[in-house]
């Protein structure tokens, strides 16, 4: 395990410890529930500079080298570079609906509609959901439905929980948290594809995996 240290202004807790524990899964703070797997190290340490999550303030990252002397002007953004690596956890994949030109919540809303309607439903499928600064890859690894398929971070433009909150039904028994993201159609400029996907491992929920495509989506507008 790795030790984290954070600094605070409480004089009763000047510092408080957090450790970062690895699994096949990832890294992970431990004894957080809500807080999800990371691909590396520097992915983890990036998304909570982003937005504290468990922590109770957000990371401060700093852009030059504190055992130096006279700091020097970095020629890149550390966390730029941490946002490349990314993140990736298993989920369950669902659907794919064709939008026309809608997007934002109500594709999603309308999209999980259609899905939860569909007669027979569609049997849910495990991939492997990875994001970064280059996009979405989802990773069918038993060749279910396809093998690999890429959506670039510039054709990503909305992703969020169900604004519903329904839930799907897993094989194995409980509810799950709905969530999706809408892309453009691969050689469209105008219409969307609306992607659905349900939790798969409590550990790795679908809020973090929004917030981590949100920030994607926010970077591409800047």
């Amino acid at each position: 395990s790795i030790l984290l240290c954070l600094a605070g202004d409480n004089t009763n807790e000047l510092v408080r410890h957090f450790l970062i524990e690895s699994s096949p899964k990832g890294v992970k703070l431990k004894g957080c529930p809500n807080e999800p797997y990371f691909g590396c190290l520097s992915a983890l340490v990036y998304q909570h500079a982003i937005t504290p999550l468990a922590l109770p303030c957000k990371l401060l990252i700093p852009t030059t080298d504190l055992m130096e002397e006279t700091p020097e002007v970095t020629a890149t953004n550390p966390l730029a570079e941490r946002l490349k690596q990314g993140a990736a956890c298993n989920v369950l994949y669902i659907n794919s609906v064709e939008m026309e030109s809608l997007t934002g919540p109500q594709a999603v809303a309308k999209a999980i509609s259609e899905t939860l309607a569909a007669a027979p439903p569609p049997t849910a499928t495990v991939v492997h959901f990875k994001v970064s600064s280059q996009g979405i890859t989802l990773t069918d690894s038993q060749r279910k439905l396809f093998f690999r398929r890429h959506y670039p971070a510039n054709t990503v433009t909305f992703c969020n929980t169900d604004p519903q909150d329904r839930k799907w039904s897993k094989p194995e028994g409980g509810p799950a948290k709905l969530f999706g993201f809408v892309a453009r159609k691969q050689g469209s400029t105008t219409d969307n594809v609306s992607h659905i996907f349900a939790e798969l491992d409590p550990d790795q929920p679908a809020s973090a995996i929004v917030n981590f495509v949100s920030k994607i989506i926010a970077s591409q507008t800047r």
